[in-house]
């Protein structure tokens, strides 16, 4: 390995000469070779340098996993303990902490780690993987020390006791919450008062025996419906509400997946299990779904339930209450909310932040509220549904316009605006109710600063409403380049450039965004970006900023200028993890990496253009590649990979599919040169991809399974997609051959199959399970050379799989005869995958070996072609085949000494030895000696 430019001669860090983040980047590359040793002196030496936080707790992070690899795992442990010190949350660490403890035999303290990284990231499957792991072993642990009912309530014993040793206390939570996850244990608990004895454990208002109490209920509700059933009549609903609204966001969350269990049994979904008698007990389960959607509608208008309280509300909600597949014609729960709980939607919507009165929320409550009105709209199945619903909020809203009390007017247009970021159709003709848009315009021109605020944003949301824009342009543009100019309040400054930016996209115009930038969006974008890197201003304000580049990047000096500019790409990453600027962040990055599409231009037709004398749109000459790939480098560098990584891991409510599709997107364009591959799995985008590959809109899901597939071709399947991860990639790549997909994509999908079908037979298989086989096969008829070679190596490391073996031998197919003919091609790469292949089946299949011979008439012409071929690859693999036809039958090879293959076999096995082709040389004189004992040819003296 080249020693990097910054080590001198010795290899040795120069301290003076180094920068922490230097150190770091050096520390990755060192890791990336596997040389631990010097990543953790990289990694020391920037910990001793560096002194900003963030990174500190990366540093450690890193260094944990190197200990990890050294099996030093009292320092990893130490290490990744350093770096939750620093950010609780850092689900890495956590991990890192959590290998580190189970390989120290500290099952316990490993369990609880593992089970916070499975909370917050509830989908990962080699979390949950571990999860059952330790489980599993404390389960047997557990066992082995006694599971009487006097055992559990020991457990409950030391819990209850506040004078028990603290590692007693986590000992004995972990055991319960192990015991809960399984059937026995869960049912014993359940028998022997536990659930009285769990909820003894909440009141103690102790965060580690409540999250320990409330998760092993998890466990008990998870599968059974009688129990599940039981415990939520027993906690009672109102309590299970209570706690979810305390401001711990770990008990909160618990909680809330307490619920979401208990709600999987009732509505019949999740892992349903069947109990015999037990199932007899439960009734109609549709009274208490009712009950808990009830008390859900509840807590988003109650003043004493926490922001956090209220939005878990409102993902359960989201969650549960729109049908999951919309062909079932039951949408009653979503009558049932509409009819019972739209106002409550609405007044959260309608919240203004900075008023005295606004019920307490978080920086995602009013988007996720907004979210789930959508949803509830999209989920009605008729045009009186959807009437009833709109007239509910035009009523609704009404009631609160009232010109001699303008605050409640104020909340009646923070209404509309946040249905106009709700369901499109119903913002459009809440937009035409009389007296709306004229308010929103005259509350512009207001003397108070909050009716220009609520004004200013409302006219930013409706501007996309196109049918209603042209009123806005004529009415709103002049208004909001007043309040611009005249305003000192930077909160509705920014807002009043982002509304004079989306009006020019909307009207399709440069009409109060060119002529008020006297020419120039350049100078806008500075304005933005200079609030962007303004931390005296607050976050939200800031945000919208991001709001305006977002259609200020579409020019492409505006772009260019932008990434440029790293102290406003690190503040919009840093923004990125708020999930209200998704979108924006996204549409930025979009913009900036020209991942967008784009219409072809047909030459015939732009030269019949200009004869015609029609304007011709010419390409900006930053909108070049050259100028592209130099942005994608300078995003890179600034770290865009893990901001998008955060960005996926955002709630399902905020996370749309189109935000999906966007962030899809930038990471095909990432992906683009196989050098930053490596960068872009370092830093967690493998990961990131594989839900954007799953979920989302048809055109994500093949960006994502593209970029995934660009990755796989050329990466190592260890290190890219660690554990499990590496299946979970496998149908992304096979849904990419398809006739529909680009030879690009089907090419490189094939490649990442091959690199995964070399690593083991549990991907071999798992690329078969896929249906895979077919399309594979299909390809290797393709005229394009590259894509048909592709196909061909990929076969070549399936055929090792015995399933694959078996469906060659099988009768009735030409999967044989391809081969056998592709061994024939004067491509030379493609002789060396179909002759690799044969020569695995004839080994693996005697059957093959006579079945060889049958299938064309070509084969021996074939095989002599490839004894003699100049490449000794090829060679050796074609003298592998006659020795495996030889071997498999004396009749076969009688057939073969008959033929001019004896000659070039005879003149192979003679020639002097060679160390460059001694195994060929070898494999000839073995067909030979085969031959001898058959008693076919007599031993030769060699010349």
């Amino acid at each position: 390995m080249q020693v990097p430019p910054t080590l001198s001669w010795a290899g040795c860090p120069e301290p003076w000469l180094r920068d922490p983040v230097q150190l770091k980047e050096e520390g990755n590359k060192y890791f990336q070779a596997n040389d631990y040793e010097k990543a953790v002196q990289s990694y020391t030496q920037a910990i001793k340098l560096n002194k900003d936080k963030a990174l500190q707790a990366v540093l450690y992070r890193n260094r944990a996993a190197c200990f990890l690899k050294k099996e030093e795992y009292a320092k990893a442990a130490s290490d990744a303990s350093r770096a939750i010190d620093i950010n609780t949350s850092d689900i890495k660490a956590l991990y890192r902490r959590s290998q580190a403890l189970e390989k120290l035999g500290k099952l316990d303290q490993a369990f609880k780690d593992v089970q916070k990284c499975a909370t917050m990231e509830p989908r990962n499957k080699n979390f949950q993987e571990t999860l059952r792991r330790l489980g599993a072993d404390i389960q047997e642990k557990v066992n082995a020390g006694g599971s009487s009912p006097g055992f559990t309530d020991q457990m409950f014993e030391i819990l209850l006791d506040e004078n028990s040793e603290k590692e007693k206390r986590e000992k004995a939570a972990n055991n319960l919450i192990v015991l809960g996850r399984e059937e026995a244990g869960a049912e014993r608990i359940f028998q022997n008062n536990g659930v009285s004895l769990l909820l003894q454990l909440i009141e103690t208002k102790n965060p580690e025996l409540i999250l320990a109490a409330v998760r092993t209920l998890s466990g008990m509700c998870t599968g059974h419906k009688a129990r599940a059933t039981a415990i939520l009549h027993y906690l009672g609903i109102d309590n299970i509400c209570m706690w979810m609204s305390v401001d711990n966001e770990e008990i909160s969350l618990a909680v809330c997946n307490l619920l979401q269990t208990i709600t999987d049994c009732l509505l019949g979904q999740g892992k349903e299990e069947h109990h015999g008698k037990e199932e007899a007990v439960v009734l109609d389960t549709k009274k208490d779904v009712r009950m808990i959607t009830m008390r859900l509608l509840d807590m988003l208008v109650s003043k004493q339930v926490s922001g956090q309280g209220r939005d878990r509300a409102l993902n359960l909600l989201n969650k549960n209450i729109p049908r999951k597949d919309l062909n079932d014609q039951d949408n009653s729960r979503t009558i049932f909310v509409i009819d019972n709980g739209l106002k409550k939607i609405l007044k959260v919507v309608g919240q203004i932040p900075e008023m005295p009165d606004c019920l307490p929320l978080t920086e995602n409550t009013q988007l996720t509220a907004s979210v789930l009105l959508n949803k509830l709209y999209d989920d009605l199945r008729c045009d009186p549904e959807r009437d009833n619903y709109r007239v509910i909020c035009e009523e609704y809203i009404k009631s609160k316009v009232d010109p001699q009390n303008m605050d409640k007017t104020l909340h009646a247009i923070q209404m509309v605006s946040g249905i106009l970021q709700g369901p499109f159709d119903l913002g459009n003709k809440l937009l035409g109710m009389k007296g709306v848009m004229e308010m929103m315009v005259a509350l512009c021109g207001s003397e108070r600063e909050i009716d220009q605020l609520v004004a200013v944003e409302a006219l930013i949301h409706a501007s996309t409403k196109l049918s209603r824009a042209s009123f806005i342009i004529s009415n709103g543009v002049t208004l909001l380049k007043e309040i611009y100019k005249k305003t000192k309040n930077e909160k509705i400054k920014i807002r009043a450039l982002v509304g004079l930016c989306k009006l020019g996209s909307a009207g399709g115009t440069d009409y109060g965004l060119r002529q008020f930038a006297e020419g120039s969006t350049e100078k806008l974008a500075k304005q933005c970006r200079k609030w962007l890197c303004n931390t005296s201003i607050d976050a939200r304000t800031r945000k919208w900023a991001v709001e305006g580049l977002a259609y200020l990047t579409l020019d492409a000096d505006v772009k260019d200028d932008f990434v440029e500019d790293e102290p406003a790409l690190q503040a919009m990453f840093e923004l990125a993890s708020d999930k209200t600027i998704l979108y924006s962040v996204a549409s930025a990055l979009v913009n900036c990496t020209n991942s967008y599409d784009t219409k072809e231009l047909v030459p015939e037709l732009v030269q019949l253009a200009k004869f015609s004398k029609q304007h011709v749109p010419e390409e900006h000459p930053k909108d070049k590649k050259d100028f592209v790939v130099k942005r994608v480098k300078r995003l890179l560098k600034a770290g865009v990979v893990s901001a998008l990584a955060c960005m996926v891991k955002a709630d399902s409510a905020i996370l749309t599919d189109q935000s999906k599709e966007l962030i899809a997107r930038v990471f095909l364009a990432l992906c683009e040169d196989p050098k930053d591959r490596g960068t872009i799995v370092a830093q967690g985008g493998g990961k990131a991809l594989i839900p954007l590959a799953v979920e989302g809109t048809e055109v994500g899901k093949i960006k994502a399974s593209h970029a995934l597939a660009k990755i796989a071709a050329i990466s190592n399947p260890d290190i890219a997609f660690p554990g499990e991860r590496v299946y979970e990639v496998v149908r992304p790549l096979v849904s990419l051959l398809n006739t529909e997909r680009d030879g690009l994509q089907n090419y490189e999908a094939l490649l990442g199959l091959t690199n995964f079908s070399g690593r083991s037979d549990k991907l071999r298989m798992k690329i078969v399970k896929e249906r895979a086989l077919p399309d594979i096969e299909n390809y290797m008829f393709e005229n394009h050379d590259q894509i048909r070679q592709a196909a061909t190596e990929c076969m070549c490391n399936l055929v090792v799989n015995k399933e694959v073996q078996e469906r060659f031998v099988a009768d009735g197919n030409d999967r044989l005869k391809l081969v056998v003919l592709l061994c024939g091609e004067d491509d030379e790469k493609l002789q060396v995958a179909a002759s690799g292949a044969l020569a695995m089946l004839t080994a693996a299949q005697k059957k093959l070996c006579s079945k060889m011979t049958e299938v064309t008439t070509q084969w021996l012409e074939i095989l002599q072609r490839l004894c003699l071929h100049d490449n000794m690859e090829v060679q050796h693999r074609g003298l592998v085949i006659a020795f495996n036809l030889i071997s498999a039958d004396k009749e076969l090879a009688m057939k073969m000494v008959k033929t001019e293959l004896l000659e070039i076999l005879t003149y192979v096995g003679k020639q002097e030895d060679d160390p460059k082709k001694q195994h060929i040389i070898n494999v000839a004189r073995d067909c030979l000696t085969k031959c001898m004992d058959y008693g076919l040819i007599k031993p030769l003296s060699r010349a």
